[in-house]
């Protein structure tokens, strides 16, 4: 698998990367610790992880404009056409514009009454509707910062794109520390500090996207021309990314029942399962990290005509992120205990919460390999175009497998549609929940690496 000319390039795209993730991974850290140890009960920590589900799902929609950016500016750069690159980058900013204005529009007519549907306790759904008004604006800003990093990460600049996020995830980590505990004399607004911490760090980091794309980092700057929307241009684009969001949005609303399953189990079960969420995103340390270099690099490769090393890239990429992800599972095993407990009051205090949150970190520790698997392969695909399999893999596991799945096993009975009565379910709570999605990932992963097997995919059309 160490084929030539495929491991330095890897690296190169990966450590930039797993920089920045470590730099977004802080500030869901802050943001737990700070709601599980500034306030006492167990309300702020459930709202909290239902406020990191809606963040990091309110960009679906910019997922097509994204995705095509990342395929097709790596192909324009790896065929040596910076302007066709730059081309496409103006374009998915129009699309994205488009998906922002529609996102704020849904937001503001509906977005207290999904909050509410999430199934958590009235104080919870409050103080996450309220966190998220508050963060509700920042939506052109978080389309300027995924659809430009996309761009720049297609085009092989992932230092840029490190550098925009960094911005992000340091003034969000910063002023949330800051203004949600009153530090360095700024006044204590508690959790209404923890929204506005994201608020800033969202604007400060389109600043910076601006400023990279202005300054015609990897060659990027559109011109005027490149602003009139095209349409074969769009077409292209949506070819890419229309699987790609649909893929994203099935994968929101997936996991968002998922999570009302785990949140009508009430504020313990709900905070547990926020506080494991946060400490198995370690491992998304090294997922992501590879998933985004692998994309690229396949879609560079291919721009090159190179199937050869789109491949070799990929299979070396989900080598090594299954090592990596191998270790963080036996990590998490082992030390479960003290992790959680430090999102919940400390060691000594005797939380159920932090009980009930070790637990389900060590049943998710056993489907690290395969979750690897899912997130790189997957990347993979969608550098070279192939949004399509991801799509229906992530689709059918979700539906199929991991909601009625949990649902059997965390609920008592499970009422069933058009008043049918009730089905008697096994009552695991939360625990059976992180057991369906455990299955879940399992399965996603091993049909990925199927998929990977097949020789087509290095041919898809962009």
């Amino acid at each position: 698998m160490r084929q030539s000319g495929t491991v330095r390039p890897l690296a190169r795209l990966v450590l930039p990367v797993l920089a920045e993730q470590f730099l977004g991974l802080s500030v869901g850290f802050v943001d737990k610790w700070l709601a599980g140890n500034l306030f006492v009960m167990a309300a702020p920590l459930a709202a909290v992880g239902l406020v990191a589900y809606c963040l990091t799902f309110m960009p679906v929609l910019f997922v097509v404009p994204a995705a095509g950016a990342t395929a097709i500016v790596a192909r324009h750069i790896g065929a040596g056409d910076v302007a066709g690159a730059r081309r496409t980058l103006a374009q998915c900013f129009l699309v994205a514009a488009v998906a922002a204005a529609a996102m704020l529009a849904v937001s503001l007519a509906f977005g207290r009454h999904l909050v509410a549907a999430m199934g958590l306790p009235d104080e919870s759904t409050r103080l996450a509707s309220r966190y998220l008004a508050i963060v509700l604006p920042a939506v052109p800003a978080m389309m300027i910062i995924h659809v430009g990093v996309a761009g720049l990460r297609g085009a092989g600049h992932m230092v840029a794109g490190l550098a925009a996020m960094s911005v992000v995830n340091l003034v969000n980590a910063t002023a949330s520390l800051a203004l949600g505990a009153g530090l360095w004399g700024l006044p204590r607004l508690g959790w209404d500090g923890l929204a506005w911490g994201t608020f800033a760090g969202y604007l400060c980091g389109a600043a910076c996207v601006v400023g990279l794309l202005a300054a015609n980092t990897g060659g990027l700057r559109p011109t005027y021309r490149d602003w009139r929307p095209d349409r074969e241009w769009l077409v292209r684009i949506t070819r890419v990314g229309v699987p790609a969001g649909a893929d994203a949005a099935a994968n929101a609303a997936c996991h968002l029942t998922f999570l009302s399953i785990v949140n009508r189990l009430g504020d313990v079960d709900a905070a547990a399962h926020a506080v494991a969420v946060t400490i198995e995103s370690l491992a998304f340390l090294p997922g992501s990290a590879f998933q985004v270099a692998a994309a690229t690099l396949a879609g560079q490769f291919l721009g090159g005509r190179d199937e050869r090393r789109a491949r070799g890239s990929v299979g070396l990429a989900a080598v090594a992120c299954c090592g990596l992800m191998s270790a963080a599972g036996a990590a998490f095993f082992l030390f479960s205990d003290p992790l959680a407990a430090w999102f919940a009051g400390g060691a000594g205090s005797g939380s159920p919460v932090a009980g009930l949150a070790a637990t389900l970190v060590r049943i998710v520790a056993f489907a690290q390999p395969p979750l690897a698997l899912l997130m790189v392969l997957s990347g993979g695909l969608r550098g070279a175009g192939a949004t399509r399999p991801p799509m229906l893999v992530n689709l059918v596991g979700l539906v199929a497998i991991r909601l009625p799945l949990a649902a059997l096993l965390a609920w008592p009975t499970i009422p069933l549609p058009a008043g049918l009565g009730m089905l008697e379910g096994w009552g695991m709570g939360a625990r059976g929940a992180w057991l369906a999605m455990a299955v879940d990932l399992t399965a996603r992963g091993l049909a990925m690496l199927a998929i990977f097997s097949r020789v087509d995919w290095t041919r898809e059309r962009v």
